[in-house]
């Protein structure tokens, strides 16, 4: 059977993103969680949003620190390879 990880753990541990997206019609749909790897949609405000891979980068943080999360992928693409590079550093750094 596949592993699936939790969606409200997911949800959960947005956290301070949370405010910035009800503020602004932001929706953060949990696509999948197979296998650890989570797959997640910006959507509502975020769509064209200029802040968005910002609020992606806080995201793909948070997340990677839950021991359940292998992988966070962005499937429309919001989160550039360069800031996850740096997110990635700053996580084998802690």
């Amino acid at each position: 059977m596949k592993q699936m990880v939790d969606k409200q753990l997911i949800l959960d541990s947005v956290g301070p993103v949370q405010a910035v997206l009800d503020a602004h019609d932001g929706v953060v749909n949990v696509v999948d969680t197979t296998e650890g790897v989570i797959m997640i949609s910006l959507e509502g405000g975020c769509t064209g949003c200029s802040a968005t891979p910002m609020t992606a980068m806080q995201i793909y943080y948070s997340l990677m620190k839950l021991v359940e999360v292998q992988d966070v992928v962005f499937v429309n693409g919001e989160l550039p390879e360069y800031m996850r590079s740096f997110i990635d550093d700053k996580l084998n750094a802690e």
